[in-house]
């Protein structure tokens, strides 16, 4: 296993782990939160035993360089977003997460949730380092749970005072992803006909 990978992808966890406790209002860990918030944890710690067991996947050195464009770029997009922001979010799953505004400028001009995008490339990434069901289900298992937190989001900031502009927002950008621009997709789409 690459060490220099390793060290990113443990630097990229904790960049995601101590966004609680540097950038996000006052919030309580509640049970949600802890749930959602496991797969880095274990994901960092699946990596740790990987590296100390001697774990080799069959295509080692080609899985060390291709995880680490995934690394990088969610350590990237961490913090575009966390400059995007003039005040700081709340946690997941607080009762009181009420919006104060719509931020569509930075990263949030293409994605939804680039957060949340950040952290679901970290945890691909660790798969593509260390292709093990292990990292695999905690990829899959966050995904779930972050499209889960995302749509609660979505439904709250959609009854809220900026619904209609929130409602236009979405046909625009992707959740997790930067959506197809029209005109690709119309292309496709008749090339497919």
């Amino acid at each position: 296993m690459n060490k220099g990978t390793l060290f990113l992808y443990l630097i990229n966890f904790a960049v995601i782990g101590a966004l609680p406790f540097f950038f996000f209002r006052e919030g309580r860990f509640n049970l949600m939160w802890c749930l959602t918030s496991a797969p880095y944890v274990l994901s960092a710690a699946l990596l740790v035993w990987a590296y100390i067991s001697g774990y080799q996947s069959p295509w080692n050195d080609i899985s060390a360089v291709a995880a680490v464009p995934f690394s990088v770029g969610s350590i990237a997009l961490i913090f575009l977003t966390v400059g995007t922001h003039r005040v700081p979010l709340a946690l997941w799953h607080q009762k009181n997460d009420a919006p104060h505004q719509i931020v569509t400028h930075g990263p949030y001009r293409r994605i939804r949730h680039p957060f949340y995008s950040a952290f679901l490339l970290a945890l691909f990434g660790a798969f593509l380092f260390s292709p093990q069901a292990g990292t695999l289900i905690l990829f899959l298992y966050a995904l779930v749970m972050l499209n889960f937190t995302a749509g609660k989001e979505e439904k709250r900031l959609m009854s809220s005072e900026f619904g209609t502009e929130y409602q236009r927002y979405i046909k625009e950008t992707g959740r997790f992803w930067p959506k197809l621009q029209s005109g690709i997709a119309d292309n496709y789409e008749r090339s497919v006909r």
